[in-house]
């Protein structure tokens, strides 16, 4: 009995001593391996490793790509002098777990703190070479390459590599959005108005153009009704003057019996003549004819 507890305790004893002198690294892990809090080596690869139990320890930082969202946009100042409220985000990854460790000490919040730190820097210096406009649509990828860069070669000195800055949103203040409305309101009534004023000289103008060519057409018009009119009462006359010509007596009573039937034409016309005069002699000798 006395010998199988002393070979209980040997055993449990070894598998303790074994459990303290291995540990396992996973494929989303770096493992770095401390001897009295100095680095001695780096496992970037997954697998079981050893190490010398009570006087080595291991600590783990994740090889993941990780992602920093900052709560509040952060507030830069434009070329214009113009404030700008910026959204972002930054993908970032530990590549050198050692540097990472003596750089923040193995901190994420640390880190954090630098890589933020580092990208608003950037940001403030380019957005204050730019305008309003250029910052919100025209360069906003030149932009966001140029820091992702800047960033890059900055934080691989902590052993960290940047994959993407990226600006989601660029707004204006609360105040300096209701200026630029003001102002772009002001400008779009500018325009409509001047746009109306112009509309209002063409429309003028065509309305002007249209009735000068009416006037014309009109004119044109009436020279030539009173030419037409002209020859037929020239063609008239000839033939009134022809028709004369050739018996004038009968002419003479062709246009006596026209004023005949227009003085008589209406019911309640009243003529006060001479019974003798020249008017009533085809009347006056109808019952001789």
């Amino acid at each position: 009995m006395i010998n199988i507890s002393r070979l209980a305790v040997v055993f449990f004893t070894l598998l303790i001593l074994l459990s303290l002198s291995t540990f396992t690294v996973d494929q989303r892990e770096h493992a770095v391996v401390f001897r009295l809090g100095e680095i001695v080596s780096v496992k970037p690869d997954p697998g079981l490793y050893f190490k010398v139990p009570l006087v080595e320890n291991v600590r783990f930082f994740d090889k993941r790509i990780l992602t920093y969202d900052s709560n509040q946009p952060d507030r830069f100042i434009t070329s214009e002098k113009k404030n700008v409220l910026v959204d972002s985000y930054i993908k970032w990854r530990i590549t050198d777990p050692a540097k990472y460790y003596v750089s923040v000490n193995g901190d994420e919040r640390q880190a954090e703190r630098r890589l933020t730190q580092t990208v608003n820097d950037g940001l403030r210096a380019e957005f204050g070479k730019r305008t309003i406009q250029e910052v919100v649509s025209g360069e906003r990828s030149e932009i966001m390459n140029i820091i992702k860069e800047r960033a890059d070669s900055d934080s691989r000195s902590i052993g960290i590599e940047i994959l993407d800055v990226r600006i989601r949103r660029v707004d204006l203040p609360k105040e300096v959005s209701e200026s630029v409305y003001q102002r772009m309101n002001a400008e779009r009534k500018s325009v409509a108005n001047e746009l109306r004023s112009q509309g209002f000289a063409e429309s003028e103008t065509i309305r002007a153009d249209a009735e000068k060519q009416r006037d014309i057409i009109i004119t044109d018009a009436y020279r030539e009704a009173q030419i037409i009119k002209g020859q037929g009462d020239a063609k008239a006359s000839r033939i009134y003057a022809e028709t004369f010509s050739k018996n004038p007596e009968f002419y003479d009573f062709y246009r006596s019996l026209e004023a005949y039937r227009k003085s008589f034409d209406g019911k309640d016309d009243i003529m006060v003549l001479d019974a003798n005069s020249d008017f009533f002699k085809y009347l006056r000798g109808a019952n001789k004819k």
